[in-house]
């Protein structure tokens, strides 16, 4: 199931057997049901529908992915994220949000850009915004949008190809997160 989703290169096959081996593990720990019926809940989306869920979810895992570390707070804002609007279940959020978690820690800058024009390509630009917004705020999950977190944005950012005004629009909204803009104040305060 892993494999269809997230595509047949041998960096995606390894993490999705690695994906594989814990739902296995899960399964002799006796969380056998819950684990089909997240998986029958994966299973049952449209191919294209799945293509798009797994490409915003690994965006949003790559933006987190940033700083070499996915916090807690960052999960959480990607599982939210993944249940804007009604499009996945709280369980198939947690789902998606820990295999695109693993695909970014396992796979990451050799798949960053291939994934993220694959979801450019398929969305909505509602939905591009939408994964943008949500983006700076995984960065922002711990208070401050570091500056390896900024740069990553930023260059999803221009991936999806979303207007220049709208993306400045967009970090404007987070612009007393960033790092360099709080250490500024922080210094002037001290001034």
């Amino acid at each position: 199931m892993f494999k269809r989703i997230f595509g047949p290169a041998p960096e995606q096959q390894h993490a999705a057997d690695l994906q594989d081996k814990a739902f296995e593990t899960a399964s002799a720990a006796g969380d056998t049901a819950t684990v089909r019926r997240i998986v029958a809940r994966l299973e049952a989306l449209p191919p294209e529908r799945a293509r798009i869920v797994a490409s915003a979810a690994y965006t949003l895992a790559r933006a987190a992915q940033a700083d070499l570390d996915i916090s807690d707070e960052e999960t959480s804002v990607i599982e939210q994220a993944l249940q804007t609007s009604g499009a996945l279940d709280e369980a198939t959020a947690v789902l998606v949000a820990e295999m695109a978690k693993l695909q970014a820690r396992t796979v990451g800058g050799t798949e960053d850009y291939v994934v993220t024009r694959e979801f450019t390509n398929l969305a909505s630009e509602q939905q591009r915004i939408d994964v943008l917004r949500a983006c700076f705020a995984v960065g922002a999950a711990s208070g401050s949008i570091s500056a390896e977190e900024s740069a990553v944005v930023n260059q999803i950012a221009s991936e999806l190809k979303l207007d220049t005004d709208l993306i400045s629009s967009i970090r404007a909204e987070f612009h007393e997160r960033l790092s360099s803009v709080q250490e500024v104040r922080r210094v002037a305060g001290q001034g």
